[in-house]
């Protein structure tokens, strides 16, 4: 089929998730026709907010969930309208080997928080360390995050910016857990620190291929301070104000359409009751790079073999009536579980779980990670459940790559899973989850696991993973000279870009692989 006049546009944008709405929206505001296709019935991917009980007031953001990458620059040129809001407590950390004990990391009471610090670990030196490591930190994030929305810089500009050498070093050329243990003493403090490295990302403290080390980064320079937000009405809050920029800029959003081919030279076929071409200049993937390669093929392009990514996390979703007590009668259950509750996540207890999957066994115990959306945002929640003290958790949990349930079935897999990351949490709590979580009119318990399979089939994310591939460092070797290199967009294909999180400075909700995609079809396209 030949394409029509009607369907030509200067960009076609595959997939129409929070990246690709990002890109449509630069673009239109740029005087260029798009058009972004979407499979699902509504635009968004991850970031959206969704209700997964009949019957229950609450809108859960059920996949990502924090904001922390989204710069502001974007933010203000697209005139958008949201609110996020900073957490006032970091995190809490129970002593697994004592839960009677814990970290509470207070944002606004350094006092409290060098209490907590030496009755856990019983090193009143502890505190300053990890203060000490923050500040070390500071200036990589100042350096590092006001690049993401240029031109990628070279690694030797950046290491310029930073201005620390060894530092440098420790994090670009050595595997973080030397960093780790020359910068604390306690096991316990190594592993708050370690999970930044590991969140969807499946690699132990001392992995030679430092994709830890990638993945620490990018969770220590959001903002250019680190600091991770709520967004206020969820993840579905995100996507809707981006779909609106899009739309009122003149993107055209196309939705319950899938894409089956796309060619090198800007064809893109669908297939809904009848087949369609959208013919571009340029093609934008808001797709991942596994799934672009499976349309190029299928569009008679040759493919480079990659490898497919694997994701490596298990998220739940929780409505409960009440929080669950904690063993630790020091704090209450609003301070630990408003910040990022880490659970049986000491160094050596992440190293282990990493060798039990890599052995194809469920870790035990599971390492999670816990938060409570509604204690910082109770908008998500309908008015008699805000009234009744029910609150959402999310509990995420680490070191479950998806070769665990590649092979199984999958709802058993699940179960798994679930039951694995409820009786880690049980294990520092004073009384059992289950009898704190809400029932559904129907009778079911309002809790879900979202497993690496459930990404793949609902997200068309391989493997489920969450970053569509491995991260990269988010600058270059040496100068490049096309746009698409420059931005780091490229493809082996001169009219097809990356621009989600597949883009070289891509991962999570940030909308930076959307706009350097759209940066360098703007270049592209002008000349």
């Amino acid at each position: 089929m030949t394409a029509s006049d009607s369907r030509r546009y200067d960009v076609v944008i595959v997939g129409g998730g929070h990246n690709a709405l990002v890109s449509a929206a630069y673009l239109a505001r740029a005087g260029r026709r798009v058009v972004v296709i979407e499979r699902s019935d509504a635009v968004g991917g991850s970031a959206v907010s969704e209700r997964p009980w009949a019957g229950v007031d609450a809108r859960l953001s059920r996949y990502s969930y924090l904001v922390s990458l989204l710069p502001q620059q974007i933010i203000d040129d697209l005139g958008l309208r949201l609110e996020l809001r900073r957490r006032r407590y970091s995190s809490y950390t129970p002593d697994p080997t004592d839960p009677t004990r814990g970290i509470l990391v207070d944002t606004h009471d350094a006092e409290a928080t060098a209490a907590s610090f030496a009755r856990t670990t019983g090193d009143a030196a502890e505190a300053e360390r990890f203060a000490a490591f923050g500040d070390r930190l500071a200036p990589v994030a100042r350096a590092v995050f006001p690049t993401m929305t240029e031109p990628l810089p070279t690694a030797d500009e950046v290491r310029e910016r930073v201005g620390d050498d060894e530092l440098w070093d420790a994090l670009t050329t050595r595997p973080l857990g030397d960093l780790l243990r020359s910068s604390f003493d306690s096991d316990l403090v190594r592993g708050i620190a370690l999970t930044d490295g590991l969140i969807g990302t499946f690699a132990s403290s001392d992995d030679p291929s430092l994709a830890q080390n990638r993945c620490f980064l990018y969770h220590v320079i959001g903002g250019g301070t680190g600091d991770w937000d709520v967004p206020v009405g969820g993840m579905g809050a995100v996507t809707a104000e981006l779909e609106r920029a899009a739309r009122e800029a003149g993107a055209e959003i196309v939705t319950g359409v899938e894409v089956v081919s796309i060619s090198p030279d800007g064809d893109v076929h669908t297939l809904t009751d009848r087949s369609e071409v959208f013919h571009g200049d340029l093609v934008l993937s808001g797709v991942g790079r596994a799934v672009l390669e499976r349309l190029l093929a299928a569009g008679g392009a040759a493919t480079t073999g990659a490898d497919e990514p694997e994701g490596a996390q298990v998220k739940v979703n929780m409505l409960l009536s009440r929080l669950p007590r904690l063993r630790d009668e020091s704090v209450t259950p609003q301070a630990a579980f408003s910040g990022t509750f880490h659970v049986n996540q000491t160094m050596t207890q992440l190293d282990a779980a990493h060798a039990a999957a890599s052995g194809g066994l469920i870790p035990e115990p599971l390492p999670v990670e816990i938060s409570c959306h509604s204690l910082t945002d109770p908008s998500i929640l309908g008015d008699e459940l805000r009234a009744s003290g029910a609150q959402t958790l999310t509990m995420f949990g680490l070191q479950v790559p998806h070769r665990l349930i590649d092979d199984t079935d999958a709802v058993a897999a699940g179960a798994r899973l679930l039951a694995a990351a409820q009786a880690s949490l049980d294990s520092v709590l004073a009384e059992p989850l289950r009898d704190c979580i809400l029932r559904a009119p129907d009778g079911r318990l309002c809790i879900e696991a979202r497993t690496t399979r459930d990404l793949e089939e609902s997200l068309n994310m391989i493997g489920g993973d969450i970053f569509h591939g491995a991260l990269s460092w988010p600058w270059l070797s040496a100068p490049a000279d096309s746009p698409a290199d420059r931005w780091g967009v490229a493809t082996p294909h001169a009219r097809v870009l990356l621009c989600g999180s597949s883009a070289q400075r891509g991962g999570a909700v940030s909308g930076i692989g959307g706009q350097n995609a759209a940066m360098a079809a703007l270049e592209i396209l002008g000349r």
